[in-house]
């Protein structure tokens, strides 16, 4: 089996084709920081940038990113998309949660979309307070186990809930920022989007492996786990060219 930063290396080039960019998240951080002028943050886990594209286009606030991401494949998609008036606002770095080069106490928001499975909990945390200023944010956009059951891929794609044994639950989320001394949850915000989609497409982003999941799976177990998947399909919708679900998500909001 590959490694994660090989999914990567290998998806970034395509990974905007594959993936869902939601604006709620981009709304509520944008309410959240009305009242900011300026915004020194960070983007822990960037991948290609395409929840930081927003952050520039929808947020009032003068703002200074850094997107960080381990995968160089991914900040080299970045870079291509960076217009020259956003080119001193955005600084991208290759670098590991382990040894961010940020300095402590300077950030006054950090921002995590997507990226919270490939993280050691406790270690993302106590990063995030200690680089943070005080009364900073940190803003965490995932999905929670219980709701990745309940999406078309938990459903009806073979193992794919079983596998995916890295997100948490909320109760969990909760006890790891309790934990850390300085701080403290201030919000949860559910998030519920009405997706539909043909089997052709869903076909196509299970094969191109949109979600890192499926790089657990080995390739027979795959093409396996994918005829089934179909077949439940075909069998539980009328309609294969308008497959309707919902996918869900969280936010957390947490205060320094």
């Amino acid at each position: 089996m590959k490694s994660i930063d090989h999914h990567f290396s290998k998806i970034a080039g395509q990974y905007e084709n594959l993936r869902t960019t939601d604006i709620e998240p981009i709304m509520f951080i944008k309410n959240k920081l009305n009242n900011k002028e300026r915004i020194n943050a960070a983007d822990i886990g960037c991948g290609t940038g395409r929840y930081d594209l927003k952050l520039f286009q929808y947020l009032n606030n003068e703002i200074f990113l850094i997107g960080i991401d381990r995968n160089k494949n991914m900040l080299r998609e970045i870079s291509k998309k960076i217009s020259p008036k956003q080119s001193d606002k955005f600084k991208l770095v290759n670098a590991s949660l382990e040894k961010l080069p940020i300095s402590d106490s300077c950030l006054d928001c950090i921002f995590s979309f997507n990226a919270l499975h490939h993280f050691k909990l406790s270690i993302f945390l106590k990063e995030a307070s200690r680089i943070l200023k005080k009364n900073g944010f940190l803003f965490i956009y995932t999905r929670l186990r219980s709701q990745n059951k309940r999406n078309i891929w938990g459903k009806f794609f073979p193992e794919f809930h079983e596998k995916e044994i890295r997100l948490y639950e909320s109760d969990h989320l909760k006890k790891c920022i309790e934990k850390i001394q300085l701080l403290e949850l201030d919000t949860v915000k559910f998030f519920q989007y009405e997706r539909k989609a043909s089997l052709e497409w869903l076909e196509t982003l299970a094969r191109h492996h949109h979600y890192s999941t499926f790089y657990l799976y080995d390739e027979q177990e795959f093409e396996e786990a994918l005829v089934q998947f179909r077949d439940n399909l075909v069998d539980h919708f009328n309609n294969l060219n308008e497959i309707k679900w919902y996918d869900e998500n969280v936010m957390l909001l947490i205060r320094n």
